[in-house]
């Protein structure tokens, strides 16, 4: 008989070697079962038992070495031995027998492994066997009505199995396809709920700062104002003591300039964790620039040597908190792309009718791994639990909601320069603040993702 034939071993969850040990069984015990019914119908005739039992047992334990496994492929020189063994073995068991009946069972089990979708050859040596045998069994003296009834169900057999076998192969990709669809979708809504969750964690940092720097901002009124009264009434004095006359020229007037940095620190955060939400206005991005410097002069300076050449730049059209924003993200990006201290660069300029921001730093460099997801959202390589992956997401919603563009140039060597440029007066249709979050980003990138 003709075991299936082989394929190669599809990359599914099902247990090859349980499939075929189930229908190596099942072919097997057929074979017993029509080599019984053979015996049977030649009993008394000894002779003919012990040649086609002897044949029987030599067929079917080549075809067990031949076929190893069903989803094995074969080599054509093995195939073309394993079809002409069994095409003479079933030849050989209808002469011993005068063509009894059950030799042409023998057709059916054949027909019923074919896999076209599998193998291309198969049918062609499918119809070559029914052909030959029947061929055969006519010479033979058989009558034709039993070679063409046995060819006629073998057909039958061989369609309605390719049929079942079309609809599996069919079945199968379609639950591929739906299982790669709802993949993606899952990736989506999973990447949405981050999204969601991590936008309320930093509006509400953002509102708890707001609420900080108001809780601060009413005792600094009080202080500032306690301060610029005392230095009034002191001055006011004709004759001071020498002790105090230091501190009206010196002490005071220092304590009141440190106010004055308190207060509009505190201004600055309000306006900063506001976000802008209002309507366009103009604003000098030279002054965003130093409110970013005040705000990260703990976390940056600290650490980094800070260098700064703004060019007199004309006033922009925009939303200055979120501009701010920008700086903050790069300077704090930059920042933490050198741990160990180096030094920042930040300059401005006009280029026609841009204004041109650029954020240089010593820091470590950048793989092409990583320049392609750089303003993905979401997207760190910091440890679990270090960063949210937001920072240079939102930079770059913030300049595509102005109309602008933002450029990185990076090398693994190390050294990386941010350069965003912001038309002068932005179209009208500014989208809502922050901008959309980039999916995807084809501009170099930066190591790591504030």
């Amino acid at each position: 008989m003709t075991p299936p034939p082989s394929t190669e071993a599809p990359e599914t969850d099902i247990d090859a070697d349980w499939v075929n040990s189930r229908l190596k069984r099942f072919t097997l015990l057929a074979c017993l079962l029509i080599h019984g019914l053979l015996v049977a119908s030649l009993w008394g005739q000894w002779t003919h038992i012990v040649l086609v039992t002897v044949g029987f047992v030599v067929v079917t334990s080549a075809n067990l070495v031949f076929a190893r496994d069903f989803f094995s492929r074969h080599t054509r020189l093995v195939e073309a031995v394993r079809f002409t063994m069994n095409m003479l073995a079933t030849v050989f068991y209808g002469m011993a027998s005068d063509w009894a009946l059950p030799v042409w069972l023998y057709l059916p089990l054949n027909a019923l492994w074919v896999d076209y979708f599998a193998d291309s050859s198969a049918r062609p040596r499918l119809m070559l066997l029914l052909v030959l045998v029947s061929g055969a069994a006519l010479v033979d003296g058989c009558p034709p009505f039993l070679p063409a009834c046995f060819v006629l169900l073998s057909l039958l057999t061989y369609f309605i199995s390719e049929g079942r076998v079309f609809l599996t192969h069919h079945a199968l990709r379609g639950l591929a396809r739906q299982h790669e669809e709802l993949a993606q979708a899952h990736a989506q809504l999973e990447l949405a709920h981050r999204r969601a969750r991590e936008q309320e964690r930093l509006s509400s940092l953002g509102m708890l700062a707001a609420g900080v720097a108001h809780e601060i901002n009413n005792p600094m009124s009080y202080v500032k104002s306690n301060v610029n009264a005392l230095l009034m009434d002191l001055r006011a004095l004709k004759q001071l003591p020498p002790e105090l006359t230091e501190y009206v020229d010196d002490v005071l007037p220092a304590t009141a300039d440190g106010i004055r940095r308190v207060v509009a620190i505190v201004a600055d955060l309000r306006r900063f964790a506001r976000g802008d939400p209002g309507a366009l206005e103009e604003y000098d991005l030279n002054e965003e620039i130093a409110v970013a410097l005040r705000i990260t002069r703990t976390q940056v300076q600290a650490h980094c040597e800070v260098e700064v050449t703004l060019a007199d730049l004309p006033r922009l059209l925009g939303r200055p908190g979120q501009l701010a924003q920008v700086v903050v993200n790069l300077l704090m990006n930059a920042a933490q792309a050198m741990p160990g201290g180096g030094r920042i660069h930040l300059s401005t300029r006009m280029e026609a009718d841009d204004a041109v921001l650029c954020v240089r730093d010593s820091g470590a460099g950048m793989t092409p791994d990583v320049q392609a997801r750089l303003f993905q959202p979401f997207f760190t390589t910091k440890p679990a639990g270090e960063g949210t992956g937001m920072g240079l997401a939102v930079v770059h919603g913030i300049i595509t909601s102005h109309q602008g563009r933002i450029d990185v140039e990076s090398s693994p060597e190390g050294g990386t320069c941010f350069t965003v440029r912001l038309p002068r007066i932005p179209p009208l249709d500014l989208e809502l603040p922050g901008g959309p979050l980039p999916s995807t980003s084809t501009t170099k990138s930066r190591s790591d993702a504030a």
